[in-house]
């Protein structure tokens, strides 16, 4: 994002260089003449709509699939927890310190991989140790419910992962880049030299809401990572609910993790 500043920045600077150097030798009319305020606006309106436009798209796309992945995920753990209340105790009790484990595994440790595009391997951990405890209650009514609510937990983990990392390839930001650099050199040579404060001011302004929209949609294209980000509300309150759960009837000590999701030392 910073490099986007940096280079809208100088793309301003060398528009207005050109207008100083550049735009004599091109004209030899009165130089109080040239491109007026409205000019400028509407090409560069038609562009700004575009890219605008492309963010929407990037926002119902990448960051929208990732919010959603996340709330399924919150809301499969804890269907598994629901459903372990069908089990018998020891089973139960459990499955519902996994998903205890699991969803702080990926409160403390997966979601600030992901603002890099990584995972972690700590929520792993205990969706294995999930499936090893659901094999004592094979063959029981439970067992079906609670194999359907783990398939789904992990389906939504996987989509998550995937919206975590940048959908949009670099060679288009770099695209985008290049092309608002070009347009504000080539506006900034066409304003007139002298009685241009209004044109010199859109300038600048349509050069921010340039710069702006280019940022917006690298942050958007990074759900997990930018100022506009998806929070782990979800996995939270589903962590939440599983706790309340197994302290019913077991001790906070009881539970097989720390408060990260690391599994305690023996």
């Amino acid at each position: 994002m910073l490099v986007v500043i940096v280079v809208a920045v100088l793309a301003l600077l060398a528009g207005l260089a050109a207008n100083r150097w550049v735009r004599p030798r091109l004209l030899s009319e009165d130089d109080d003449s040239g491109m007026a305020v409205k000019d400028l606006v509407g090409p560069l309106l038609t562009l700004t709509v575009l890219l605008l436009a492309f963010v929407l798209v990037t926002a119902n796309g990448s960051y929208g699939k990732a919010e959603v992945a996340s709330r399924g995920e919150a809301k499969a753990v804890d269907q598994l927890v629901e459903a372990a209340e069908y089990a018998p105790d020891e089973p139960k009790a459990a499955i519902q310190a996994d998903a205890v484990c699991y969803a702080r595994a990926v409160r403390e440790q997966e979601w600030p991989a992901m603002a890099d595009g990584k995972g972690s391997a700590a929520p792993s951990v205990w969706s294995t140790e999930l499936r090893r405890v659901f094999r004592q209650v094979e063959g029981k009514p439970v067992f079906g419910m609670l194999v359907a609510a783990d398939n789904k937990r992990s389906e939504e983990r996987e989509e998550r992962l995937t919206q975590a990392t940048a959908s949009i390839p670099g060679a288009i930001l770099w695209f985008l880049l290049a092309t608002l650099v070009i347009t504000v050199i080539a506006l900034g040579t066409c304003i007139p030299r002298r009685n241009n404060r209004g044109q010199i001011l859109t300038l600048t302004v349509i050069t921010a809401l340039l710069t702006t929209t280019l940022c917006i949609i690298r942050d958007v294209d990074r759900p997990f990572g930018g100022i506009i980000e998806v929070s782990p509300t979800a996995i939270s309150e589903a962590e939440r609910q599983a706790t309340r759960d197994f302290l019913i009837h077991r001790r906070p000590a009881d539970l097989p993790c720390d408060a990260e999701g690391n599994r305690r030392k023996a």
